[in-house]
């Protein structure tokens, strides 16, 4: 497996990392068990203020590191300095509340003056984190604020076309004043993965990725009988009511589905109209599609960026070819995007019948599946209808009626009139084949830990 920093937007090899060792893997699983035993009994206090001091060299550093995620990954360089910012943020949201979350809670049980009972949580000890390229930094930090937070420490295996980010964060945290071990990337191969689970001392796996790897991860943590988290795909659904607003439901719609280049598991993949606003519906999208610019991810005047590599790009072609041969109309929208670069012409798939094997995948890029429902009880059976459950969104005039709606979806996440967003104190997580387990707020943090039941008994023997 090839580390390799490439620009997606120029295809210019910018760096690459030789793969760690055999022996390098098992000094570093060492080190972080050692480094454990030691910053697992460091107070809350003591972690708060790292993770305060990696938010705030984050937010001193924005423009360094956002140029480093533009440059490397693609992302327009304004959704790199949010992506920049959510992250210190969810750093200040653990430093905040990491102590209250993990409050050691006394048990309401009979015969209380006879039975004293308190569940600790205790951190679990080394934990390895999978991490995807479409969100170098905010990606990372959701797990590692956290568990570093509780008291583990982490293993870093990021993803192969980000090395640079991975090499940034780990850094970035030692300067924050994390010691050495608590905190270590690896550019690991896939066996070495395998290893590494295996590995008694490590205690679990957080994966973001594909369906594909987390399949493949959740078999090797059960086989190691560790415990795993997944966050894989999605293909959030996007339901447009008879009344709702059009022209502000249209500007989301264009956004939800092209922020990060449609690279986002949460993005809005799937638009779900009633049947007597489809057309007012399509010839509005379309027009605001078509208004995208496409271009250098550095030029603030670009709203659509390159895909993360080339070989991205000629997948998402690839599967736009096959969802027409299946009888999809696919048609091409907006101004033509570079020639250069890894670009996908932004695309609208309609005519996506029923035994189309297309309307069940995930396109991860600028394609948009649109469906029309018969009305509100279609538009919730058609979005039922996928093999993901991450998000999704509602768009009306009535909430109320909105969140009804939004209860019958079944996900993980369902906002009204926006689409799927992430923030630092907001849980994140799916169902079905989008994985389970979840990050962030008071679930995340949870994750891994041993809940410890300690109770103390006064009660004379039966003999």
């Amino acid at each position: 497996m090839a580390y390799e920093s490439r620009n997606p937007y120029t295809g210019k090899l910018l760096t690459s990392y030789e793969n760690t060792t055999d022996i390098e893997v098992t000094q570093i699983i060492e080190q972080a068990h050692t480094t454990f035993l030691s910053w697992s009994k460091t107070s809350f206090a003591e972690r708060a203020m790292i993770m305060r001091n990696v938010a705030e060299i984050l937010r001193n550093n924005v423009d360094i590191y956002a140029n480093l995620m533009t440059v490397e990954m693609g992302k327009l360089l304004t959704e790199a300095k949010a992506e920049v910012a959510l992250s210190a943020d969810i750093f200040d949201y653990y430093a905040k509340n990491a102590e209250t979350l993990l409050t050691p809670e006394k048990l309401s049980v009979a015969n209380s003056n006879e039975i004293d009972a308190v569940i600790f949580a205790e951190p679990l000890g080394v934990l390895l984190a999978i991490e995807p390229w479409n969100f170098p930094f905010y990606q990372v930090a959701r797990i590692v604020a956290p568990q570093l937070s509780a008291g583990n420490t982490i293993l870093l295996k990021h993803a192969s076309n980000v090395p640079q980010a991975a090499d940034a964060f780990e850094k970035l945290m030692l300067e924050a004043g994390l010691p050495q071990g608590a905190f270590k990337n690896l550019y690991s191969t896939r066996s070495q993965i395998e290893t590494i689970i295996s590995d008694p001392r490590v205690h679990g796996v957080a994966l973001t990725g594909s369906e594909s790897a987390g399949s493949i991860v959740a078999a090797q943590a059960g086989r190691a009988l560790k415990k795993s988290t997944l966050e894989l795909g999605g293909a959030d659904a996007f339901i447009v009511l008879a009344d709702a607003e059009m022209e502000k439901t249209i500007n989301w719609a264009v956004f939800g589905r092209h922020w990060n280049s449609g690279q986002v598991c949460v993005s809005s993949k799937r638009m779900i109209i009633v049947d007597s606003i489809f057309d007012d519906f399509l010839e509005g999208y379309t027009a605001g599609v078509t208004k995208l610019k496409a271009g250098n991810p550095l030029d603030p005047s670009t709203t659509l960026a390159p895909l993360s590599s080339k070989a991205a790009a000629d997948e998402i072609k690839d599967k736009i070819r096959k969802a027409v041969s299946y009888g999809a109309t696919a048609t091409e929208v907006g101004p033509e995007v570079p020639t250069s670069g890894a670009f996908v012409q932004p695309t609208i798939l309609t005519n996506i019948s029923e035994d189309n094997p297309a309307r069940y995948w995930e396109f991860f890029g600028p394609v948009s599946m649109l469906f029309r429902a018969k009305d509100e009880e279609d538009a919730v059976r058609i979005a039922n209808d996928s093999p993901f459950g991450l998000g999704g969104s509602v768009f009306t005039k009535n909430p109320e009626h909105g969140a009804d709606i939004a209860k019958q979806i079944s996900t993980g996440m369902v906002f009204v009139n926006h689409p799927t967003m992430a923030k630092a104190d907001l849980p994140f997580g799916g169902i079905g084949r989008s994985g389970y387990g979840r990050e962030l707020i008071g679930l995340g943090i949870k994750e891994f830990v041993n809940h410890k039941l300690i109770s103390v008994v006064d009660i004379d023997a039966p003999f």
